[in-house]
């Protein structure tokens, strides 16, 4: 087109730029919160962090014997501040430099409350029973290992566990502290319900610098002096901290929240071990056709290496569905009903968190509805009578679906039933004299569990 005029090509329309991903608002790391951000030769302010402690007392008194029982130890390595199983608190000196007093003062309470609340033991516990490292054993994008990949999960589950009650009134949220509404999780929950509810792994990349030491988790890091270095507590002088502790809550409960008293509650009425009680109903039910054992992908089964290109499904084992009979006659004492809603919760935490698989009923001389678990502290126990459990047990066997195991929670002083129930039977007998006091029958001895039930003592 020689000698005509060029046209400028028309400009294309500006489209709208599409929208960015909602991607949760994830805690960064504190500026100058050790490791990389600590300036070298910047000295521990002791006075600062002592104050902070002494704040912590003043606001939260039921922890004062726990957080005066904390060694301190100088450490450059540490990100902010952490614990070990031994309750040495390992310190870096530019987090506390940058970190207010009210903000240090929280983390004290935070870093206390995972070694009375056990989180080292626990997730020792919980890593031994999945035997895994990670989602399909690989690490995560931000975190180096699948071992520390792991790790960090326990720690930001145990965060999740303490972080919902333990602030507010006096304590402000620190910069950085990790809680359940990160991935929309409700708040009150155990670190072992959220390690098996949340995957976590959205949070890999950005909670890489959290490290509050084996006493969150279980695992040692390299920088810990060991159970032979100095300052550390024996496992009496850990005991008696907590006792001190759970004996403070319990005489002042209104100054503490709801998890603290249920765990003051918990402390030194540790349950009977239901996973292992239960064991047995589900090995019954595993074995019988067609039940207990369903397949599932979510693992593929080791023979699949014999089959190249097929994927075999693996057998998975169903949690036993269980029906607690509670004895609430007149001869049972409140502590001791009490005392078994503690071991109602601990029912329903051995069969996975499964309320839909735990029902209660209450029963004197006669039997109530099965209640559905919801949460074992708000179940109604009503009765006050005389003691006859066989109805408790005919209206347990007459649930649908029918239960695999019946817990019996009981003093003793009842008729048992004549046959052998279809099912896995456990009573849990409250502790009595060898000889019980009967006014009207000065000769009166209650009948012994039957030989079919496996008998456990409660308290």
């Amino acid at each position: 087109m020689t000698g005509a005029a060029k046209r400028p090509l028309p400009r294309p329309m500006s489209r709208p730029a599409p929208p960015r991903p909602v991607r949760a608002t994830v805690p960064r790391p504190p500026a100058g919160s050790g490791g990389p951000y600590d300036r070298p030769g910047l000295p521990l302010d002791m006075e600062k962090l002592l104050a902070a402690r002494l704040h912590a007392v003043k606001v939260r008194p039921y922890l004062a014997a726990a957080l005066f029982a904390l060694h301190v130890v100088e450490d450059r390595s540490v990100p902010t501040m952490a614990v070990d199983a031994h309750w040495r608190a390992y310190v870096s000196p530019g987090f506390v430099a940058r970190t207010p007093v009210e903000e240090l003062a929280g983390v004290w309470v935070h870093e206390v409350s995972h070694l009375l609340r056990d989180h080292h033991g626990r997730g020792e516990r919980y890593a031994r029973e999945h035997e895994q490292h990670g989602p399909g054993g690989r690490s995560e994008r931000g975190v180096r290992s699948a071992e520390g990949w792991e790790r960090l999960r326990r720690n930001i589950a145990a965060d999740f566990e303490i972080n919902d009650d333990i602030y507010g009134d006096g304590l402000p949220l620190p910069t950085g502290a990790v809680l359940p509404s990160l991935l929309r999780l409700p708040d009150g929950l155990l670190m072992e319900e959220y390690l098996r509810t949340a995957s976590m792994s959205g949070l890999a990349a950005d909670l890489a610098w959290l490290d509050c030491g084996s006493g969150a988790d279980g695992q040692e890091r390299p920088w810990e002096l060991g159970p032979d270095g100095a300052h550390g507590l024996s496992r009496q002088q850990r005991d008696a901290v907590r006792f001190r502790v759970a004996e403070g809550i319990k005489g002042r409960p209104g100054d503490a929240p709801e998890g603290w008293r249920r765990w003051a509650d918990e402390a030194f009425h540790p349950p009977q071990p239901w996973r292992q009680l239960l064991g047995a109903a589900v090995r019954s039910a595993a074995g019988a056709p067609g039940v207990g054992e369903d397949h599932s992908y979510r693992r593929p089964s080791r023979r699949s290496a014999s089959v190249p290109g097929v994927v075999l499904p693996s057998l998975r084992r169903t949690p036993p569905r269980v029906c607690v009979v509670i004895d609430t006659s007149g001869s049972v004492s409140d502590a001791e009903l009490g005392s078994a809603l503690l071991e109602v919760a601990a029912i329903s935490r051995a069969v996975g968190g499964r309320r839909d698989l735990v029902s209660v009923i209450s029963c004197d001389a006669a039997a109530g509805v099965a209640v559905p678990l919801c949460r074992a502290e708000n179940i109604a126990l009503v009765g006050g009578g005389g003691t006859d459990l066989r109805s408790g047990f005919a209206r347990a066997l007459r649930s649908r679906p029918r239960p695999d195991v019946i817990v019996a929670l009981t003093d003793g002083q009842t008729p048992w039933p004549s046959a052998q129930p279809p099912c896995r039977t456990v009573v849990g007998l409250f502790p009595r004299p060898t000889r019980a006091v009967d006014e009207e029958n000065p000769d009166y001895v209650p009948d012994a569990p039957p030989p079919w039930a496996r008998f456990v003592t409660i308290g």
